[in-house]
């Protein structure tokens, strides 16, 4: 399988995950939507496989492996994040996906309801004639990055949380002489007050 997709998740552990989201859900109900909306993506990508194969990947914090596959299922392939920022992370996500011989990678996190299947092969047919492919964020960052090789370079000084981080990615890869594709544009959910995109997946 020459197309490998990556999920970034965390165990759904009440205290550790979707903190912003405790003032108004609680600790519980934080770490449950954490759990339905991994649940909701990961549907998606499942969908995907109608348009062709692709490997699924999780790279997770919090729990294990035997915790995770437990939850998600036994055939997918699990791997602990590294410690490290966010661009740490991606960059080591990458490089493994090539070195196990894939030859287009795109990683997603679970925060982007509104991405569908549909848009994610768009992102892989884009990889056929683009370097980078990029979901672009309504906050300023990006919601999917796909390569068809390791650019290290486009995950280092980047700040990463701020709604700079698409306009400082986008720089990096011009210099490089990237050529870039873009998905459309689609809202995170990262804030109490972004809940309501939630709402019609209930």
């Amino acid at each position: 399988m020459e197309k490998c997709l990556i999920i970034f998740s965390r165990y759904p552990e009440p205290g550790k995950t979707k903190t912003r989201m405790i003032p108004v859900l609680g600790a519980t109900g934080a770490a449950n939507l954490q759990r339905q909306m991994t649940e909701h993506t990961l549907k998606q990508v499942q969908q995907l496989q109608q348009f062709g194969s692709v490997e699924i990947e999780i790279h997770f914090t919090g729990g294990n492996h035997q915790l995770m596959s437990e939850w998600l299922g036994k055939n997918i392939a699990y791997y602990s994040q590294i410690t490290g920022d966010l661009g740490k992370k991606m960059e080591f996500a990458f490089a493994q996906a090539f070195n196990r011989g894939k030859q287009k990678v795109v990683i997603i996190g679970i925060d982007c309801p509104d991405l569908n299947s549909l848009i994610l092969k768009t992102a892989f047919v884009a990889l056929q004639q683009q370097d980078l492919v990029l979901g672009v964020a309504e906050d300023g960052g990006y919601y999917l990055i796909g390569l068809n090789r390791l650019v290290p370079e486009l995950f280092k000084n980047i700040s990463w949380g701020s709604g700079r981080v698409l306009a400082q990615t986008e720089a990096i890869a011009k210099q490089l002489g990237l050529n870039i594709g873009y998905l459309p544009q689609l809202r995170d959910i990262d804030r109490p007050e972004d809940l309501s995109i939630w709402q019609k997946y209930q």
